[in-house]
């Protein structure tokens, strides 16, 4: 039985992680955190009575042995920095932290023998897209990417976004991007290492991207939607054990499977 302690639970990824975690027989919720919320008003939120409940991070204390964390990329290191000092193996969605985060959060997690997983991306048909589009790259290395969420999303680019064109790069090699001048500041997205991301932020929708090959004579484009943020959970089932004998902080879903 895995102990499990969801950060940012009143959230609606949270949400879904609570009832995941109540439905799954090897899983067992101790602990919910939402700050600065009092904590005397948080029943009644999909947790029985034996869950012990925080609002704020210098509080906790528990025997979880892996912390899901769905918060705000404003919290998020933090978060899983507190996780990792206190031997809990972090399973992080919140997207938005830094790359110089990620690299100080390995070392801790080194350092304390404590791993764990952060993944940009926990739905299944997102990781599958990242890993086609890296192969394809290798043989069409004119690529742009149009990602499009809910407009709730705090940060942009996605973390999916990033991570998939930090994959392209990794193959696609130092290739030219084509030159436009600008009528509209802006217009041709932001630049990783000249791979063009497009963000759409709108109501309406979830998650969702697709990736755009161009090639003489012929193009390809890769695309995943997720319609429910359900689908992020069957991740998220296989990610919890994996974390929990990690001893080191793996990135990116894909990279367990």
């Amino acid at each position: 039985m895995i102990k499990v302690l969801v950060a940012g639970f009143m959230g609606s990824m949270g949400q879904k992680t609570v009832s995941m975690v109540n439905e799954n027989d090897n899983f067992e919720l101790v602990g919910a955190y939402s700050p600065n919320v009092d904590v005397a008003h948080m029943q009644g939120m999909g947790l029985n009575d034996n869950v012990k409940l925080f609002g704020d991070l210098k509080d906790i204390q528990t025997d979880a042995d892996v912390w899901i964390d769905f918060t705000i990329p404003a919290a998020a290191f933090e978060n899983v920095k507190f996780a990792i000092e206190h031997g809990i193996h972090p399973v992080v969605g919140t997207s938005g932290m830094s790359d110089d985060q990620v690299s100080e959060l390995q070392k801790l997690a080194a350092d304390k023998g404590v791993g764990g997983i952060i993944a940009p991306n926990f739905g299944l048909s997102a990781v599958l897209l990242m890993k086609f589009a890296k192969e394809a790259a290798k043989y069409m290395p004119d690529v742009e990417i149009i990602e499009m969420h809910h407009a709730d999303k705090l940060d942009a680019p996605s973390g999916t976004a990033l991570s998939t064109a930090k994959m392209i790069d990794e193959v696609r090699g130092n290739h030219p991007t084509p030159k436009s001048d600008e009528t509209l500041s802006g217009v041709r997205g932001g630049d990783y290492n000249g791979i063009k991301i497009h963000s759409v932020r709108l109501p309406g929708y979830i998650a969702h991207e697709q990736v755009l090959f161009g090639g003489k004579g012929e193009a390809l484009t890769i695309r995943q939607d997720s319609f429910d943020r359900g689908s992020f959970m069957n991740g998220v089932k296989i990610a919890v054990p994996a974390a929990a004998k990690a001893t080191k902080l793996i990135v990116g879903l894909e990279n367990i499977l």
